[in-house]
């Protein structure tokens, strides 16, 4: 039954007009959004595609910031102005940067590298893993501001140590103060132990504290750079620019030392007996290690000065040629007798330019950086030396060492910059060393600088022993300078403990001890050039190495059969093509193959430093029958 009220409604709702209601518009048809697909290949033809863009690019930028830097460091190294080293450190932080992205940039490109052309394949493999030990360039951090300052804390660094002198108490008159090369003048040549320890004590004490609060702010900062381009720290980065894996690396330098050390024990142990017998128990003990001021250099890594005490035979032909060299030499003319060398093997003389821009001896009322080196300085055949040369057998043999460093840039300077390098960084200091093997007694008597040959057995084992005391006593320290670095880096070694774990590792290797006590507040480190310039170190240890490699392999292509010792390369064109050919390569391809290239052996081994040395070792180990040898 209804209601009224439901009646009323329902006659209210029968009288209103029907209302219409619209229909909704017309929706588009949905559809799926269509993604193009890319294949492997065609995301692998793109950044082949982006890789050689990369290359090109990183050419050009590298070129920019590398010969910038470089300009800028010979001017401050050879006029150490305050203008010029706010010019270097702007042009080093520049370049660090460039580095430091470009690195960053080329890991992306890490996925299709076998794929690329070998040559910017090469270039990319370079730039991400080895360029920065290769080129002895320190990545920059991310931060700006930490990497503006790590640039000044290392120019700060490398000042300190280029005006290092050493002055009389309350006296900084500079005509009573001595420089590095005036305090090792001492050290070579003095054999009174006060004299001595005063120049070892001076350099060590003046110059090596100078650098510790720098240093101390230096590493984090390294190591953050090291991190912005994918390594843990700078001892990671370092270990690896050897075509290996970094773990690997550190291995190979032990296989390494233990096929030499047996030799190196047996030269310490004569070494260290003679100098007892010079100087007494009280400054040189009989046993354990040896005093590092008494071996005739700063930092005891070459004992060549010790020749006259360490002689085996007094009554044969001195092979020294300073006497001569004095009567007759001076700068330029030693550095044309280096330059002849080469050209007798084939090479091209050197440029105009580099007798024209070269410093070859310490220039008047300039502050200057006397550590001898070799440039390119434009990556362009700018060939040049900065080095202070003196008329005296060390430096004779030190410009054919650096000479080689020229001709390697030479012979590749064409190649892109990145390549712009020697096979690894062992290579470009052992080609000049090389050279300076084929120095016998023979070939100096042919330049005039020795009157006589004797080419008895006796004279033999003088020969190898000035030999050694250069090339066998460096190899520890050689390698114990990066040992420690490598824990410094890494964070295994606390700035607290740096000087005593420098010290633990100089008895560990060298059997060499400090002529004093040294505490927490030292930096012996810092005393050497190479720390403080933070260039990688093992590079020697492994040049060391692979001369005698090389020397082996050049000798057998000049047809020589003879003792190792006794061959010289000098103006053999065969043995000057196949090393021509070796450094043309650069570092367009693993050293692994450079070295098969020229000797047939992909590995490094001491196997011809051994047969090198082998009648001196057996000399030696006769003579040190019934000693305590070791330390």
């Amino acid at each position: 039954m209804k209601t009224p009220l439901l009646l009323a409604l329902l006659s209210a709702c029968a009288s209103r007009p029907a209302v219409t209601v619209p229909a909704p518009p017309p929706q588009p048809e949905h559809r799926e959004e269509v993604v193009p697909v890319v294949t492997p290949e065609q995301r692998d033809a793109a950044l082949i595609e982006q890789a050689t863009a990369f290359v090109a690019d990183a050419d050009a930028q590298l070129r920019r910031a590398m010969v910038g830097a470089s300009v800028a460091e010979w001017d401050e190294e050879t006029d150490g102005t305050d203008a010029h080293q706010a010019t270097a450190t702007a042009a080093n932080a520049e370049q660090s940067r460039t580095i430091t992205a470009l690195m960053i940039r080329a890991r992306q490109f890490e996925p299709i590298l076998d794929k690329l052309e070998p040559l910017a394949r090469r270039q990319i493999q370079v730039l991400i893993d080895m360029l920065p030990v290769m080129a002895a360039v320190q990545p920059a951090p991310a931060d700006a501001q930490q990497a503006a300052e790590l640039a000044r804390i290392a120019e700060a660094m490398g000042a300190a140590y280029a005006g290092g002198s050493v002055c009389p108490p309350n006296d900084k008159d500079p005509k009573h103060c001595k420089n590095l090369q005036q305090l090792s003048t001492t050290l070579q040549t003095s054999r009174k132990p006060a004299e001595l320890l005063a120049a070892w004590q001076g350099w060590h004490d003046t110059v090596g504290r100078a650098e510790r609060p720098l240093f101390e702010k230096y590493v984090p900062l390294a190591n953050a750079g090291a991190q912005a381009v994918g390594f843990k720290d700078v001892s990671e980065l370092w270990q690896a620019g050897y075509d290996m894996p970094p773990d690997a690396f550190a291995g190979e330098t032990d296989r390494l030392w233990d096929e030499v050390k047996p030799l190196y024990t047996q030269l310490h142990c004569y070494a260290r007996r003679k100098l007892n017998g010079l100087y007494g128990d009280k400054v040189a003990p009989k046993t354990g290690p040896i005093p590092a001021h008494l071996l005739g250099n700063m930092w005891a890594q070459s004992w060549s000065y010790l020749y006259p005490e360490l002689e085996p035979y007094k009554n044969v032909a001195k092979i020294d040629v300073t006497a001569a060299l004095k009567r007759g030499y001076d700068a330029t003319k030693m550095v044309k007798m280096g330059e002849a060398f080469y050209t007798s093997l084939g090479m091209a003389p050197l440029p105009d330019t580099f007798w024209q821009r070269s410093m070859l001896v310490r220039p008047e009322g300039k502050q200057v950086e006397c550590h001898a080196s070799s440039w390119d300085v434009t990556f362009s055949d700018d060939l040049r030396l900065k080095m202070c040369i003196e008329p005296k057998q060390e430096d004779l043999i030190t410009i054919h060492h650096e000479l080689g460093h020229s001709y390697y840039f030479q012979a590749y300077y064409q190649l892109p910059i990145i390549l712009q390098n020697g096979a690894n960084d062992g290579f470009h200091e052992a080609i000049g060393d090389t050279i300076a093997l084929s120095m016998t007694p023979a070939y100096l008597e042919a330049k005039g600088l020795l009157d006589k040959v004797d080419t008895s057995e006796q004279a033999e084992i003088d020969h190898l022993m000035r030999v050694a005391l250069d090339k066998i006593a460096f190899l520890p320290f050689g390698l114990m300078v990066d040992r420690w670095r490598w824990d410094v880096y890494s964070g295994k070694v606390a700035p607290a403990d740096y000087n005593k774990h420098w010290w633990e590792l100089r008895e560990k290797y060298q059997g060499v001890m400090a002529p004093i006590a040294r505490g927490a507040d030292d930096f012996d480190a810092g005393a050497k050039y190479h720390v403080a310039s933070n260039t990688p170190y093992m590079r020697y240890f492994l040049a060391a190495i692979l001369q005698f490699q090389f020397h082996r392999a050049l000798c057998a292509k000049a047809g020589f059969t003879g003792p190792l010792s006794q061959c010289s390369i000098y103006d053999n064109k065969d043995a000057g093509a196949a090393y021509q050919a070796m450094l043309a390569v650069g570092a367009s391809q693993p050293w692994q193959d450079t070295l098969a290239q020229l000797t047939g052996h992909r590995e490094m081994d001491a196997d011809a430093m051994l047969e090198y040395f082998r009648p001196l070792q057996t000399w030696l180990e006769e003579q040190n029958k019934g000693q305590s040898c070791g330390w």
